[in-house]
C-alpha cells in the first residue's frame, strides 16, 4: 500500500493548539484536518471491506453482497476525496512556508550581517522544514 503524506505529530499539536485560538485555519491546520479525515475514511473502508469479506459464500444473498459492495465503493469515493484535500492542503502549507521565508529574507535590511540574517530567518526556515518533512512523511493513522 502506498504511504500517504501527512502533517507530523509536532504540526498536529501546534495545529490543534492554534485551532482552539482562532477561527481562521492555516494551511498546516487544514492539512492536519485533511489527514484526520483521510484516516477516518480509510478506517471505514477497511471495516466495510471486512464486512464484505466476512459474507459466507454459501449463504450470502445477492442483495447482501451488493449492499456490502456499495458501502465499500462509497468509502473509496470518500478516500479519494480526502486524499485530494490532503494533497492540496499540504501543498498550501509548503507554499505558505516558502512564501514566509521569502518575505522575511526580502525584508532584511541591506546592512544585515550573515549571523543576524540567519538568526532572523530561523523561524521561517524551521517552518519550511517542518512543512516539507510533513509532506513527505507517511500517513500514520
Amino acid at each position: 500500500m502506498k504511504r500517504f503524506p501527512v502533517i507530523g505529530v509536532l504540526c498536529v499539536s501546534v495545529a490543534f493548539g492554534l485551532a482552539a485560538c482562532s477561527d481562521d485555519s492555516s494551511p498546516a491546520e487544514e492539512a492536519t484536518q485533511a489527514a484526520t479525515e483521510l484516516c477516518s475514511d480509510l478506517t471505514e473502508l477497511k471495516a466495510d471491506n471486512a464486512k464484505l469479506k466476512a459474507l459466507n459464500p454459501a449463504t450470502a444473498t445477492k442483495d447482501q453482497v451488493q449492499d456490502a459492495y456499495e458501502a465499500v465503493r462509497s468509502d473509496w469515493d470518500g478516500v479519494k476525496d480526502s486524499l485530494g484535500k490532503l494533497k492540496d492542503a499540504e501543498r498550501s502549507a509548503v507554499q505558505a512556508a516558502a512564501d514566509d521565508l521569502k518575505k522575511a529574507y526580502d525584508d532584511l535590511p541591506g546592512d544585515t550581517t550573515g549571523k543576524d540574517a540567519r538568526t532572523t530567518l530561523q523561524p521561517q526556515i524551521e517552518r519550511l522544514d517542518e512543512a516539507t518533512t510533513a509532506a513527505t512523511t507517511g500517513l500514520k493513522c
